[in-house]
């Protein structure tokens, strides 16, 4: 695991939680979205961009490879969990990257509150694991529009098929 003094923007859950709470005392707003984010592509980053629009700090909760193994099957992730959480922190809408190991990022949330919880348009706000936590506690969800014609399950289709 990359958790060196080097890679300041990977966070553990509680140093996420205590980012948060400073940030909120000096005025600023704390966005949180998350995913597998296993092969980069145009659709991430204009979601990335859009979510960190939206506060001062982006945290990024990222299933472990363990959790993406399950959640995706026994050939994901494709990219560790490690080179995953540093090609997303060598973006500048991305302040900190948090590993998180269950099926939803749930529990990460009530640990971190967020005052905004951002899911893509695949997405309704009933559906938003944590969403409840984040508006009992006065923050909101916003869905950002799902970007049509890109997926890391079609990308993986189209280079086998181009590739077969």
């Amino acid at each position: 695991m990359i958790r060196e003094t080097n890679f300041p923007a990977l966070l553990t859950r509680e140093e996420a939680a205590r980012r948060c709470k400073v940030e909120r005392v000096m005025g600023g707003t704390m966005v949180f979205t998350n995913g597998v984010f296993d092969v980069l592509h145009r659709g991430h980053l204009e979601y990335l961009c859009a979510a960190r629009d939206l506060g001062t700090v982006l945290i990024v909760g990222v299933n472990s490879d363990a959790s993406t193994t399950r959640l995706k099957g026994p050939k994901r992730p494709l990219v560790s969990q490690d080179d995953r959480a540093l090609a997303l922190t060598s973006l500048r809408c991305v302040d900190h990257v948090v590993f998180f190991d269950e099926e939803t990022p749930r529990e990460l949330i009530e640990a971190i509150t967020p005052d905004v919880l951002v899911k893509g348009g695949d997405y309704q706000t009933d559906e938003v694991a944590g969403a409840n936590h984040v508006k009992e506690h006065g923050g909101k969800v916003v869905i950002i529009p799902f970007r049509e014609g890109y997926s890391t399950s079609g990308l993986i289709e189209e280079i086998v098929e181009r590739f077969s």
